[in-house]
C-alpha cells in the first residue's frame, strides 16, 4: 500500500500520556468519502484509502503494521465543573505523518470503540454527528478558519445506540496535534511536575519552537496559545460560528477548532443564540465566546505555574500579566477582520462604531448574518469602482436572496461615505468578497445530509460539500444553498454524538 511513513512522537513520552490499544473491528466497512486533496498532501494515495484493504484501515479493521495506536489522557472544564480525568472515549490516534514541507499532522480515527477512558461509553459515533464533522471542518477550511480536518468518513455495518438506534461511521481525522489545556489540566491536577514539564516541552518543539529562545519560555508559550485563541475566536464570531461546547479538553493548543458537535452557524443574527441541546443556562452563546476563551486561557495560564517560577507569587505575577493581554488580543484580531469584512483599512479608526452599529442593526431587523455581509461585499465593491454593475468576482448577486431595508439607510450613507474617505478603505476592492463567504454549511442543509445519509443517500452530502469548499463564489443557479431558511426549516438544537 502507498502510504506515507508514520512516526509516533506522542507515543514515546510514555505511558502516563496514553493507553496503547488497538481499534475495536466493525462488522461491515463502508465508503463514505476520501479527501483526496487532503490525502494527496499527506503523502496518501487516494485510490489506496478507497481500495478494500483502505476502507478497513479506515474502518479500524485492520491497523498499519508497525504503527502504535492509542488513546491519550487527559482531563477538562465541562461546562465550568472540572473532571480531573477525561481522555479519548471513543478516538485513537494511529500516529503522525510529516508532509513534504516538514509540517507533523495526527492521523486520529474517531468512533474506533471504547478506550480505557470511555467512561461506559461504547467508543463509536453515530453517522450523523460523522457527517456533520466532515462538512463543517472542511468548511472552516475553506474559510480561512485554523481546524481538524477530515480525512475520510466510513460507514461501520452497525447500529449504534442514543436517543434511537442510529447507523454508525467512524472519521479520519487529521490535526496538527491533539493536545489540549484539558491534557495540562490532567497532569497539573496530580501534581505530576515532571510529565507537565515534558508536555509543556513537548507542545514547544512541535508547535512554538521560537519560545525556546526567550528568558521566559512557558511565558511565551502561554502568550503564544493565548495569541492564536484569540485569533482563532476572533474568526468565529466574524462568520457567525457558534462551536457550542467550549470545554478545556475541546482547545487545541495549536489553535485549531476541534469537536464538532453541537455546533452552527448563525442563520438570522442574535447574540445570544445558544444551539447546543446541553447548554441550558447559555454558557457558550455566541456572545460568550470571547469571555470563555479568556477564562480558557487562565485555566491552561494555572498549569503553568510551576514551570514557570519556583517563587508562586513571581509565576503567578508573570502569568496574569499575559492573562490580562487577551482582551487586547482578541480586540486586535477581531477589529481587523471586521474592518475587512466592511471594506475598510485594517487601521481605519471609523471601523469599531460602524461594525458594532449594524450589528445592532443586523440583531434589530433579525437579519440573516452571512447574506448580510454578502450584500454588504456587493455594494461596497460597486461603490469602490464607481460603476453600476462592476464585474463581481464573487459572481452573481445575491440581492434576489437578501436586499437592506430602509431601516439601514444612514448606516449605509455614513459607511459609503467612510469608503470614499482617503486612507480608509481597503486597498483591494475586491479582498471584501474574500472574508464574506456565501456558501456555508447551513443548519438546515447540514440537517438534511444526515437524514439522506440515514437513508444511505450521500449524493446530498456530496452536493453541499461541493459548494462549501469554494465558498466565496456565488452562482444564481445554486441559490438553493445559500438562502436562509423557510420558516419550517429552522434548526433551534444541535446535538452531541456520544
Amino acid at each position: 500500500m502507498l502510504l506515507p511513513e508514520f512516526s509516533y512522537t506522542y507515543a514515546e513520552l510514555g505511558t502516563s500520556f496514553s493507553a496503547a490499544l488497538e481499534p475495536t473491528p466493525v462488522p461491515a466497512p463502508g465508503l463514505i468519502k476520501v479527501n483526496a486533496e487532503l490525502a494527496k498532501s499527506l503523502g496518501f494515495d487516494p485510490a489506496v484509502l478507497e481500495s478494500e484493504k483502505g476502507i478497513s484501515v479506515l474502518a479500524g479493521n485492520n491497523t498499519l503494521a508497525g504503527t502504535k495506536p492509542l488513546a491519550a489522557v487527559y482531563a477538562g472544564h465541562q461546562f465550568g465543573q472540572f473532571n480531573p480525568q477525561l481522555g479519548d472515549g471513543r478516538a485513537i490516534l494511529l500516529g503522525e505523518v510529516v508532509t513534504a514541507n516538514k509540517s507533523r499532522f495526527d492521523i486520529q480515527l474517531k468512533g474506533a470503540g471504547p478506550t480505557p477512558y470511555s467512561r461506559g461509553g461504547d467508543g463509536r459515533a453515530p453517522l450523523g454527528p460523522v457527517l456533520r464533522e466532515y462538512l463543517v471542518s472542511e468548511a472552516m477550511h475553506a474559510l480561512n478558519v485554523p481546524s481538524t480536518r477530515s480525512l475520510a468518513a466510513v460507514t461501520t455495518g452497525e447500529l449504534v445506540y442514543r436517543e434511537e438506534p442510529l447507523h454508525g461511521a467512524v472519521l479520519t481525522r487529521v490535526a496538527s496535534s491533539h493536545i489540549r489545556i484539558g491534557t495540562f489540566q490532567y497532569f497539573a491536577a496530580k501534581g505530576m511536575r515532571d510529565e507537565l514539564k515534558q508536555m509543556a516541552d513537548y507542545v514547544i518543539e512541535r508547535h512554538y519552537p521560537a519560545a525556546l529562545d526567550t528568558a521566559q519560555p512557558y511565558v511565551e508559550l502561554l502568550s503564544s496559545v493565548a495569541k492564536n485563541q484569540a485569533s482563532l475566536i476572533a474568526r468565529w464570531q466574524q462568520l457567525g460560528f457558534i462551536h457550542g461546547v467550549m470545554n478545556t479538553d475541546n482547545v487545541l493548543l495549536s489553535g485549531e477548532t476541534i469537536d464538532y458537535g453541537p455546533c452552527a452557524f448563525l442563520d438570522v443574527f442574535d447574540p445570544q443564540q445558544v444551539f447546543s441541546s446541553i447548554d441550558r443556562n447559555g454558557r457558550y452563546a455566541f456572545q460568550n465566546q470571547p469571555s470563555i476563551a479568556h477564562w480558557n486561557i487562565m485555566q491552561f495560564a494555572q498549569t503553568l505555574l510551576p514551570l514557570i517560577d519556583d517563587d508562586i507569587d513571581k509565576a503567578i505575577e508573570l502569568a496574569q500579566a499575559v492573562v490580562d493581554e487577551f482582551p487586547t488580543f482578541y480586540q486586535t484580531a477581531y477589529q481587523k477582520g471586521m474592518n475587512q469584512k466592511l471594506g475598510l483599512a485594517a487601521d481605519c479608526v471609523a471601523g469599531p462604531e460602524l461594525a458594532d452599529q449594524f450589528l445592532s442593526l443586523l440583531a434589530e431587523s433579525q437579519c440573516d448574518f452571512t447574506l448580510a455581509f454578502r450584500r454588504l461585499s456587493e455594494i461596497c465593491h460597486a461603490t469602490r469602482s464607481d460603476v453600476e454593475k462592476a464585474d463581481s468576482p464573487g459572481g452573481d448577486s445575491v440581492s434576489a436572496l437578501f436586499e437592506f431595508s430602509a431601516s439601514f439607510d444612514g448606516w449605509l450613507q455614513e459607511w459609503k461615505q467612510a469608503l470614499k474617505t482617503p486612507g480608509w478603505a481597503a486597498t483591494d476592492p475586491t479582498e471584501v468578497f474574500s472574508v464574506n463567504p456565501v456558501y456555508i454549511p447551513r443548519n438546515h442543509l447540514v440537517e438534511k445530509v444526515i437524514l439522506e445519509g440515514y437513508q444511505g443517500n450521500y449524493q446530498v452530502f456530496e452536493d453541499l460539500l461541493t459548494r462549501i469548499i469554494n465558498p466565496t463564489v456565488y452562482k444564481a443557479q445554486y441559490a438553493e444553498y445559500a438562502r436562509a431558511p423557510e420558516s419550517e426549516e429552522i434548526v433551534r438544537h444541535t446535538f452531541c454524538g456520544t
